[in-house]
């Protein structure tokens, strides 16, 4: 008796049973088939570099280095940018704006001056060309727009002396090609910034 109730639930219960989750897809329907489509991940395609080719994956790498501790202070700038021309466009006087302004400049300076300055040259001239990216104004007009003219000029000279400029325009379809390859290489979630 054991046996067959065993046998009877047995064959009950195995009509029932899967040993596979479905996979469930996108269906087109093309002359008259039915065809699954999948939406895969983006992938770069990079050809195996020859033993010549070192150096240039060096400057990658170095590259790459560079434009992951740059960019984080570029998206920082951005979004500061913004809280301060919302907050800005609330004053009434322009005394308010200024004494607002100021006061911002002395928690952002308080807060990453002393990262900023553990930057190397090439790391602040990616971070000039990002904040362009990111902000849509070179940082010499965003230094301009927020503290005048004169404070712009001192510190194009200030950067010019070290051999960057702040007026320099990030160019995704030329010079920076590479960087803009790599920024999307981070938004896509491939390349992980660490500071």
């Amino acid at each position: 008796m054991k046996y067959i109730v065993a046998i009877v639930l047995f064959c009950c219960l195995g009509f029932t049973a899967l040993a596979q989750s479905p996979v469930s897809s996108a269906t087109a329907i093309f002359n008259g088939d039915t065809i699954p489509y999948y939406t895969l991940q983006v992938v770069d395609i990079v050809a195996f570099l020859p033993e010549t080719a070192t150096e240039d994956a060096r400057k990658y790498l170095k590259l790459r280095r560079d434009v992951l501790k740059a960019y984080p202070y570029a998206k920082i700038a951005s979004a500061e940018l913004s809280y301060i021309n919302e907050t800005v466009a609330t004053f009434k006087t322009e005394r308010e704006k200024k004494k607002f302004i100021k006061e911002q400049e002395r928690v952002m300076k308080a807060q990453f001056e002393k990262d900023l300055r553990n930057l190397t040259y090439t790391q602040g001239k990616i971070l000039i060309k990002l904040i362009n990216r990111e902000t849509g104004n070179t940082s010499y007009e965003l230094v301009k727009e927020l503290r005048g003219s004169l404070q712009a000029f001192f510190w194009q000279s200030i950067a010019r002396l070290f051999t960057a400029n702040l007026k320099s325009q990030y160019d995704p379809q030329g010079e920076d090609k590479m960087i803009e390859k790599i920024v999307q290489s981070i938004e896509r979630g491939e390349l992980q910034v660490r500071n």
